[in-house]
């Protein structure tokens, strides 16, 4: 749905909805796929889920008011999608018995790198890297798991549980990580020439 909210606000055409929607969907497994050695090809394999986001992209492009009424209460069920797709990233890559590092980005990249994209491909800076904190949330879950934390089926719905709330926490309170902004006219001469010679 934001994919395709993306799409909208660019005045793309519809087929540029449904790509950037499905892209959104899916791209951070993809990715993930391709970064841990596994197929791309899995995709495919989910029927079930393809038609399920073809079905919210409709929505969102032949019944907008629906979805701009309530947009509120669908942050809750991103905060689920971002909760479940990074525990499953995470699990899917501590499965392949991969480094602790991997496990914390597959986290990462399969709860939020459909969003990088979605992002990129609308011509805008990722809300990852600069206003959403999600991101941090997905990779604490992934680090949970590659320490051990999920091995029983109660601990990976308490995991679910606490990344969801502090999703849903993050975007009632407006929180947001610490940025720095660089500007060259704020130094002096010879760090200017330094930098222009790097």
């Amino acid at each position: 749905m934001s994919g395709s909210i993306s799409a909208m606000e660019e005045e793309y055409d519809i087929l540029g909805v449904y790509v950037l929607g499905l892209v959104t969907a899916f791209g951070g497994g993809l990715i993930r796929n391709v970064l841990i050695g596994a197929s791309p090809l899995m995709l495919w394999q989910h029927n079930s889920l393809l038609i399920t986001a073809a079905i919210a992209i409709s929505v969102v492009y032949f019944v907008p008011d629906l979805w701009f009424r309530h947009m509120r209460k669908w942050v809750f069920f991103d905060a689920v999608g971002l909760s479940a797709f990074a525990i499953q990233g995470a699990l899917y890559a501590a499965q392949q018995n991969l480094p602790l590092p991997a496990v914390v980005m597959a986290a990462l990249l399969t709860g939020s790198g459909g969003g990088i994209i979605r992002d990129l491909l609308a011509r805008r800076k990722p809300l990852i890297f600069r206003e959403e904190v999600y991101g941090v949330w997905a990779m604490l879950g992934g680090l949970a798991i590659g320490l051990g934390f999920g091995r029983e089926g109660w601990q990976l719905y308490a995991l679910f549980g606490v990344i969801l709330g502090l999703r849903m926490l993050s975007v009632h309170f407006n929180w947001r990580l610490p940025r720095r902004k660089f500007h060259l006219s704020r130094v002096g001469e010879p760090t200017k020439r330094a930098l222009k010679n790097f």
